[in-house]
């Protein structure tokens, strides 16, 4: 298939369909809710018959009941458009082990890509930092997934963050609504990250959020003096980790409770995913969870 995408692993998920939380919009038949009345096959409610109504969806039990015409009405099917949102800033780059934040998150990507479009449904990409630099609008052609692979295993994370200016575009830019997965470290401000989803939300997006972290940034659990690197500018600093582990741990923890407050806030999908996890694990976790199904 491609190195992005263990074909064994697609072949699992593939039995685990990708669905949306809440009514898309499309053009395509399929199998997610619309917000638009049809006549599907499942039945959502009645109302009183108006002239120019087509009387075969005339409900003549009801007639006969109350001598009132009522109009039956059914939830109509559609496609879902996944926006997959790559956070291309510098801080991606860093990886403790075998595999970078980055790494990871392109391979969750193409496999979300992957699921989609071999559901019927329609992918996109969208990736930048401190500017938008990919933006492929979603489509469902089976050759589009191709695309978005080529885009993935070209881009490279570089720079400072970008992210919240290019979360504020995309939700003007993504004209309907759409499942929008942001795939991010968020080390941003998180008022500003929050401000981003409520924007995303009122443009009635569904926005799923993977949290991506090495196990090293959470716990800085190192005895030695080392010297780190700002990978999002050219600042290095030579520092003691045990002087230094209690002040940052409880940043990091004021730092992801300021992040779950907002994930409530928002009624957002969230997950927070470590690069030292079966990523196979965390896609069946995100994908039963989205049917209400306790994995």
């Amino acid at each position: 298939m491609d190195r992005l995408v263990y074909p064994q692993v697609a072949m699992r998920l593939a039995n685990t369909p990708l669905a949306a939380r809440q009514a898309m919009l499309g053009h395509m038949s399929g199998r997610h809710q619309s917000p638009h009345r049809g006549s599907s096959v499942e039945f959502a409610e009645y109302r009183k018959y108006v002239p120019g109504d087509d009387t075969r969806r005339v409900d003549w039990r009801v007639y006969g009941r109350s001598d009132r015409f009522y109009i039956k009405e059914f939830e109509a099917d559609t496609n879902l458009r996944l926006c997959l949102v790559m956070d291309t800033s510098g801080s991606m780059a860093f990886g403790s082990g075998s595999i970078t934040k980055w790494d990871y998150a392109k391979r969750l990507a193409a496999t979300l890509a992957h699921l989609a479009i071999g559901q019927g449904d329609a992918a996109g990409l969208y990736a930048g930092g401190p500017k938008l630099h990919c933006a492929i609008p979603p489509s469902r052609r089976p050759t589009h997934y191709m695309a978005l692979n080529t885009a993935l295993q070209e881009m490279e994370p570089v720079a400072e963050t970008g992210l919240t200016d290019h979360l504020h575009q995309l939700a003007e830019e993504i004209p309907q609504r759409a499942l929008v997965v942001l795939i991010s470290d968020l080390l941003d401000d998180p008022d500003k990250i929050i401000d981003c989803w409520q924007h995303l939300r009122f443009r009635k997006h569904d926005l799923a959020v993977f949290q991506i972290s090495d196990p090293e940034e959470r716990s800085l659990d190192l005895n030695q003096p080392m010297r780190f690197i700002d990978l999002e500018g050219d600042d290095a600093i030579v520092a003691e980790p045990e002087l230094i582990q209690e002040r940052y741990r409880a940043a990091v923890a004021r730092h992801s409770a300021a992040l779950q407050a907002g994930v409530a806030q928002c009624q957002i999908d969230f997950h927070e995913v470590s690069t030292d996890e079966d990523y196979e694990q965390v896609l069946v976790r995100f994908l039963t969870q989205r049917l209400g199904i306790q994995g």
